[in-house]
């Protein structure tokens, strides 16, 4: 950790070097959950109430990077990748954005909502096989945020909500790279299961607040703007 400008900057591991004369002015509040379980919903909500507050806001999230972004698509439609290949896919766009989006953001005074951070990431990892610790380190150059929730829905929930939405399970959310069940529809389950399994795992690791996320939208949002007021109310 290193204090700058009255701010504590606090990162995973050694951090960026030569980012490390961050005035780091803004807030980062992290909403993590699995496809469909309500994110982009309670991020775009909470993103009007604060702007409604006079608050800035800027959104993130993954595979949004200039620079990786579509190779990433592009990768996952073709299937070809191995594992850690494609977990270095995925880091390179989160350090992109965290260079080039994040940070100046937050230098700036803004409220940086992220729709997922590096969680989602290395819990896909681990339940893919690749150690706990390569992926800690992976991400040794991610900011810590400010808060991070995590919406927990039941995996059965969860299917019938994708299937309302897209009428099929993406090849990857449903763990079908994984050989886990020849029926894709319990290779979803199963792979949403050892998920939310990992996630409960790095609750006290990494400090992530479960919401239920199995509620309606509008008590998650209520839930959501309490606990965020609550914080920047005591930070002011």
């Amino acid at each position: 950790m290193r204090e700058k400008n009255n701010e504590t900057v606090r990162w995973y591991g050694k951090g960026i070097p030569y980012l490390e004369n961050i005035n780091h002015k803004g807030k980062l509040i992290v909403i993590e959950g699995p496809d469909s379980s309500g994110r982009s919903t309670q991020i775009s909500l909470l993103t009007a109430k604060l702007e409604a507050d006079g608050h800035a806001v800027i959104n993130t999230g993954l595979k949004r990077s200039e620079l990786v972004g579509e190779g990433i698509l592009e990768a996952k439609r073709n299937a070809a990748l191995g594992k850690k290949t494609l977990a270095l896919f995925y880091a390179a766009d989160f350090a992109d954005q965290l260079e080039q989006k994040i940070i100046p953001s937050l230098e700036a005074g803004y409220i940086v909502l992220a729709d997922r951070y590096i969680y989602t990431l290395m819990a896909r990892n681990t339940v893919r096989g690749i150690p706990r610790k390569w992926s800690h380190d992976l991400y040794g150059f991610a900011l810590v945020p400010d808060l991070v929730y995590y919406l927990k829905v039941d995996p059965y929930t969860l299917v019938h909500r994708v299937f309302e939405k897209n009428s099929s399970l993406d090849y990857y959310e449903s763990g079908s790279d994984m050989g886990l069940s020849d029926d894709m529809f319990e290779s979803f389950i199963i792979y949403q299961q050892k998920i939310a399994k990992e996630f409960q795992t790095m609750q006290k690791t990494y400090g992530l607040v479960p919401i239920e996320g199995d509620h309606t939208a509008e008590e998650i949002n209520a839930d959501l703007k309490k606990r965020v007021d609550t914080f920047l109310r005591t930070k002011r």
